[in-house]
C-alpha cells in the first residue's frame, strides 16, 4: 500500500502522505515553511472551523449551497472545532502573513471529512471542494481575522475570572493582615509604618487597574471582519452573508460578536488586539510588582527580611538541603516577562499593515493567545500555591518595626525636621535604640517620645 497520495493543485502534483486528511496546499506549507517548532495555535484551528460551520449554515439559508452538502460541511466542522482531528493541523506559525495556508489547511480537512460523510473520498477523489464549497463568501483574509477574534474572546473572559480570583485572594489576606504593622519601604530603604493588609489591599488595587482596562478592551474584538472578502468590499460574497455569520457565531458560541462597523479597518489593522494585549502589559507590569514583593518579604528565612511564610512546595534545590524557594513567584514573573516582550512583537506588528491588508496576522494571533493562557495559568498557580498560603512571621515584622529608624517621622511635628534628622543619624552611628539617641539628646522626655513615637498611630493622617 502506498504511503503517499497524489494530489493537485495550480501548482501541479505532489505527494501528500496517505492518511492525512490536509491536501495539496497544506501539505506545500509543510514543506515551504518549516520554520521553528511553534504550531499554529489550535484555539485558531478551532475558531476557524466554527467559522466554516457557520458558513455553511449561512450558504445553505442563502440558497448557496445545497443542503446535503451543507450539512457534510458543517457536521465536519463541528468535529474539527471540538478537537477531534487536532493532528491534521501541522503547519508552522512562521508562514504567510495572513494565515492562508491555514485557513486551507482547515479548508482542506473539512471537505476531505464532508466527502467521507457524503460516500466520497479523499484528495482527488472527494466530492466537498476546499474552496468552492467550504471556503465560498469567504477569503482567508476576512476569514483569518474573524477566527483571530473568536477564538481571543473565550480567552480574555477565562484570564479575568482567573484575575477576579486572585484579587479576591488578596483582599482575604488585607483583611487578615489588617491589624499587622510593619516597616514600610522606599527606595528599598526603611521608611515610616504601613499595615501588611494596607499593601495587600494596594496590590489588588493594581490588577483593579488592569481589571478594568481589560474589560473595557474586549467588547472591540467582538467586532469581527467577516464579509470583507479579499479587500474589505464582500466581492463575491452575499450582502447577507458577514451578518449573518458573525449572528450565527454568536449565538453557538454566546458571545456579543456583530460585524466590524468598517471591514477595512477591520482587515488591514488589528488595534482591537493590540488594544487587549495593552491590558496584558498592563496586568503583567502589576503582577510582576507584586510578586517581586512577595519574594522580598518571604526572603531568607534567616539572612533576608523573612516576614512572610511562603508556601513550600517542592525542594528548592539539588545540592543545598532543606533549602526551599520562591518557586511561584519566579514562574510568574518569567511569564510577565514574556508578555511584556509579546507586546512589543504584537505592536511592531500591528502596525506594519500596508493598504488594505495586514500581514502579521500568525505572529500577532500566535502572542496574543499565547499571552492569554500564560497569564491565565500562572495567576491561578499563584493565587492556589503562593497566595492563599502566605503566612505572617510576626515576631520577626515587629522586630523589624522596632528597629525602624524611620519611625522618628513621628517627633517632626513636635521637634522639627532638623532635630529629628539628627536623632537619627545618631541613633545610627552609634547603634543604639531611636528611643535611646532621643533621650541621649535630649529635648524630649521618655513620656513624649512614648505619647508620640506609635506605630499605630502612623498609619494615615493627623
Amino acid at each position: 500500500m502506498s504511503q503517499t497520495r497524489v494530489e493537485q493543485d495550480g501548482f501541479g502534483p505532489i505527494e501528500v502522505p496517505a492518511e492525512a486528511l490536509w491536501g495539496a496546499q497544506t501539505e506545500r506549507s509543510r514543506r515551504f515553511f518549516a520554520i521553528g517548532a511553534q504550531r499554529m495555535p489550535l484555539d485558531l484551528v478551532h475558531a476557524l472551523a466554527e467559522v466554516k460551520h457557520a458558513a455553511a449554515v449561512v450558504n445553505r439559508d442563502l440558497g448557496l449551497l445545497e443542503p446535503a452538502m451543507s450539512g457534510a460541511i458543517a457536521e465536519a466542522a463541528a468535529r474539527v472545532a471540538a478537537g477531534e482531528f487536532d493532528a491534521e493541523f501541522p503547519l508552522s506559525v512562521w508562514q504567510t502573513g495572513s494565515g492562508t495556508q491555514t485557513n486551507m489547511n482547515v479548508n482542506e480537512v473539512i471537505a476531505n471529512l464532508a466527502s467521507q460523510a457524503l460516500g466520497g473520498g479523499v484528495g482527488t477523489g472527494r466530492r466537498v471542494h476546499p474552496n468552492d464549497h467550504v471556503n465560498r463568501g469567504q477569503s482567508s483574509n476576512d476569514v483569518f481575522p474573524t477566527a483571530m477574534h473568536v477564538a481571543v474572546v473565550p480567552r480574555a473572559q477565562a484570564l479575568l475570572a482567573a484575575l477576579v480570583r486572585l484579587r479576591g485572594a488578596l483582599l482575604v489576606k488585607a483583611e487578615a493582615f489588617a491589624d499587622v504593622i510593619k516597616v514600610g519601604r522606599t527606595h528599598l530603604q526603611d521608611a515610616t509604618p504601613v499595615t501588611l493588609g494596607q499593601e495587600f489591599e494596594g496590590y489588588s488595587a493594581q490588577l483593579a487597574i488592569a481589571e478594568n482596562t481589560l474589560r473595557l478592551a474586549v467588547p472591540a474584538v467582538c467586532a469581527l471582519a467577516i464579509g470583507g472578502t479579499a479587500v474589505g468590499t464582500g466581492l463575491n460574497t452575499h450582502p447577507a452573508f458577514g451578518t449573518r455569520v458573525a449572528a450565527w457565531l454568536a449565538a453557538r458560541l454566546n458571545q456579543p460578536f456583530v460585524v466590524a462597523d468598517n471591514l477595512m479597518a477591520a482587515m488591514a489593522g488589528h488595534e482591537a488586539l493590540v488594544s487587549l494585549h495593552g491590558g496584558l502589559r498592563t496586568l503583567a507590569v502589576a503582577l510582576n510588582k507584586i510578586a517581586n514583593d512577595v519574594r522580598l518579604m518571604g526572603s531568607g528565612p534567616r539572612a533576608g527580611l523573612g516576614e512572610l511564610r511562603l508556601p513550600a512546595n517542592e525542594p528548592g534545590s539539588s545540592i543545598m538541603p532543606g533549602k526551599v524557594n520562591p518557586t511561584q513567584v519566579e514562574a510568574l514573573t518569567m511569564v510577565c516577562a514574556q508578555v511584556m516582550g509579546h507586546d512589543v512583537a504584537v505592536g511592531i506588528a500591528a502596525s506594519n499593515g500596508h493598504f488594505e491588508l495586514n500581514v502579521y496576522k500568525p505572529l500577532i494571533a500566535f502572542n496574543v493567545l499565547d499571552s492569554l493562557q500564560l497569564l491565565t495559568d500562572a495567576m491561578a498557580s499563584f493565587t492556589t500555591h503562593c497566595v492563599e498560603g502566605l503566612e505572617v512571621d510576626a515576631d520577626r515584622m515587629r522586630s523589624l518595626l522596632g528597629s525602624s529608624l524611620m519611625l522618628v517621622t513621628a517627633l517632626v511635628p513636635h521637634i522639627g525636621y532638623d532635630r529629628a534628622a539628627r536623632i537619627a543619624h545618631h541613633a545610627q552611628a552609634t547603634g543604639t535604640s531611636l528611643r535611646e539617641a532621643t533621650l541621649t539628646l535630649g529635648g524630649v522626655d521618655a513620656d513624649q517620645f512614648d505619647a508620640w513615637v506609635d506605630p499605630a498611630k502612623m498609619l494615615g493622617p493627623g
